[in-house]
C-alpha cells in the first residue's frame, strides 16, 4: 500500500514535466505551424482526425462514468448479481451507425486530400519543376526547365507549385519539409511525385524522415523561398560564372586537381558529390557546419568526423585513409578558392 502511495506523489510531477516539455522542439520544423497550403490541408486533417477521437473517448468516459454512479450498489441492496438486459436492438444499431457515420466523415476529406496532394503538376506551365536525388548524406536539386543544379540548399519562389520528382542514388531516403508539407520517400530505381508550396519569404529546414546510415541525423537541408523577382535574380545569379581572384588560382587548380572529378562548379553541372557553384553564398558547409574557414578545412581534412559514412575522401594530413594527403597550407588555398565562388550581384 506505501507503494503506491509513493507512487501518486510523482503525479503532479509529471504532470509538470509534461507541461514544460510541451515547448521544447524548434518550431522551424514544426508540422504544426503550416507555412504553405499542403501544409495546411495535412494539418486540418489531423485536427480532423484527432478530433474525432477525442469526441469517442469524451462520449464513452461520460457514459462509463454515468453507469458508474446510476448503477452502483446502493445500501439495503441484497442482490450480489444485478438484473441482466439483454438484446436491445436500439442500442445496437446506435453503436453500429454513429461508429460508421464518424468513420465516413474522416473518410472523404482523407481520401479527396490524398488524391488532391499527390497531383502530378510536372507538365503545369505554372509550375516550378524540380528533381530531387537523395544520396548519403547530402540532397541535390536540379532545375531542368532553368538549366541549373545545386546542392543542400533549395531555392523556390512563393506563392508557386514546385513540382518534385524525387529519386535516390544509393538507399532509401526521404524528403520532408515540416512546415510546407508531409514528407515523401526517395527510392534508387523509381521516381515519386509530389509538390510543394511556400506562402511567404522565409527559410525551412528539411530534414531526411528515413533512417538511411550512420550519419540520418544529419541529413539537414534548408528551403529558401523568394519573391519571384528575387528568385529570377537568383537564377541568373547561378549562370553567371563566379570571378576568382588572383590570389585563389593556386587553390583554383588544387580544387581542378583533386576535387573536380566529384564537384562541379558549373551553373548546370552533375557529379558524384554536391554542385558547389555559389558555394561561398551559403550559410553551412556540408548541410551542418556554420559557414566559416575553421569549418571548411575540418570537412576537407576529415569528413569521417563530421558526417560518418560519408563518400567523400579526406584530404588531411593527420586523417585516416587519405588518399591524397594535402597540406594545411594547400587545404587554406582551397578554401580561399572555395569562398570566391559567390553568386555574382
Amino acid at each position: 500500500m506505501n507503494r503506491w502511495q509513493n507512487l501518486w506523489r510523482f503525479i503532479p510531477l509529471f504532470g509538470l514535466m509534461m507541461l514544460i516539455l510541451t515547448g521544447c522542439g524548434d518550431d522551424t520544423i514544426s508540422a504544426l505551424k503550416p507555412r504553405g497550403p499542403v501544409a495546411r490541408d495535412q494539418l486540418f486533417l489531423m485536427k480532423l482526425s484527432i478530433g474525432i477521437m477525442l469526441l469517442v473517448v469524451a462520449v464513452v468516459f461520460v457514459i462509463y462514468i454515468y453507469v458508474l454512479i446510476r448503477f452502483r450498489k446502493k445500501k439495503g441492496d441484497k442482490d450480489i448479481v444485478p438484473k441482466q438486459v439483454e438484446g436491445s436492438h436500439t442500442l445496437e444499431v446506435i453503436w453500429t451507425v454513429i461508429p460508421i457515420i464518424l468513420l465516413l466523415i474522416l473518410a472523404v476529406p482523407t481520401i479527396h486530400y490524398t488524391f488532391k496532394l499527390l497531383e502530378d503538376h510536372r507538365d503545369n506551365e505554372d509550375a516550378l519543376h524540380v528533381k530531387v536525388t537523395a544520396h548519403a548524406f547530402w540532397w541535390q536539386f536540379e532545375y531542368p526547365e532553368l538549366g541549373i543544379a545545386t546542392a543542400q540548399d533549395l531555392v523556390i519562389p512563393t506563392g508557386k507549385k514546385i513540382a518534385f520528382e524525387l529519386t535516390a542514388s544509393d538507399v532509401k531516403h526521404s524528403f520532408w519539409v515540416p512546415s510546407l508539407g508531409g514528407k515523401m520517400d526517395t527510392n534508387v530505381g523509381s521516381t515519386n511525385v509530389y509538390y510543394l508550396q511556400a506562402d511567404d519569404v522565409d527559410v525551412f529546414k528539411g530534414k531526411c524522415a528515413e533512417l538511411c546510415g550512420a550519419s540520418h541525423s544529419l541529413m539537414d537541408f534548408k528551403v529558401k523561398s523568394l519573391e519571384p523577382a528575387d528568385f529570377d535574380k537568383w537564377v541568373a545569379q547561378m549562370k553567371t560564372p563566379a570571378s576568382i581572384p588572383a590570389d585563389a588560382k593556386a587553390g583554383e587548380q588544387l580544387f581542378k586537381d583533386n576535387c573536380l572529378s566529384c564537384h562541379a562548379v558549373s551553373a548546370e553541372g552533375l557529379g558524384a558529390g554536391p554542385n558547389l557553384n555559389g558555394f561561398a553564398s551559403r550559410e553551412l558547409v556540408a548541410g551542418i557546419l556554420p559557414h566559416n574557414d575553421e569549418s571548411l578545412k575540418q570537412w576537407i581534412a576529415d569528413p569521417q568526423s563530421v558526417k560518418p559514412g560519408n563518400k567523400m575522401p579526406a584530404f588531411g594530413e593527420n586523417a585516416k585513409n587519405a588518399m591524397n594527403p594535402l597540406s594545411d597550407q594547400e587545404i587554406n588555398d582551397i578554401i580561399k578558392y572555395l569562398n570566391s565562388l559567390k553568386l555574382q550581384p
